[in-house]
């Protein structure tokens, strides 16, 4: 079903657009409207009960997608070296390893796709360091070892309730 939540989710791919501008205002708009659309698509979805399947694929999707957006252009331009760049997609390589860990055990099937926290956390801070590199700020190298800290963290969320399930049965 398709709903006003899904709708504000997608709007976050003609914003990620707006990142190719080398413009501090627009690109500074585009971070706090996409931010904006990520917190009123979720509040309403709750709100109205209008939480869909879709919306579980659309919203995490445009997230990934205006933040790889934002991290392809700064690397292009330069502002972040490759390290940097792998290194805010962390999370991402934790989620496809615990992806493969249920392809390969058999449990893809049944197991219970939910949101974590280390997982918004991270998307917070991408948001943040987009924020930062669109207004020049030198942003030092240890702040790019926390996405990879976070990674590990979203990663044991994700690996627990699977192996405690898996005690449990």
């Amino acid at each position: 079903m398709f709903s006003l939540s899904n709708a504000l989710s997608l709007l976050r791919a003609p914003l990620a657009c707006l990142l190719f501008y080398n413009s501090v205002p627009l690109r500074l708009l585009a971070i706090f409207l996409a931010m904006g659309t990520d917190a009123l698509d979720g509040f309403l979805a709750r709100r109205y009960r209008s939480v869909t399947r879709l919306g579980a694929i659309i919203d995490p999707a445009m997230d990934k997608l205006f933040v790889f957006t934002g991290i392809t252009v700064f690397f292009l331009e330069g502002e972040l070296q490759l390290w940097q760049a792998l290194a805010m997609i962390a999370r991402d390589f934790a989620l496809c390893l615990f992806g493969a860990y249920l392809a390969l055990s058999g449990k893809w099937q049944t197991y219970q796709f939910r949101a974590i926290a280390w997982g918004k956390a991270t998307t917070a801070l991408q948001f943040l360091i987009l924020i930062l590199l669109s207004m020049h700020i030198h942003i030092f190298g240890f702040a790019y070892w926390i996405f990879i800290l976070f990674g590990l963290f979203a990663l044991n969320e994700l690996y627990r309730p699977a192996v405690k399930r898996e005690h449990l049965q």
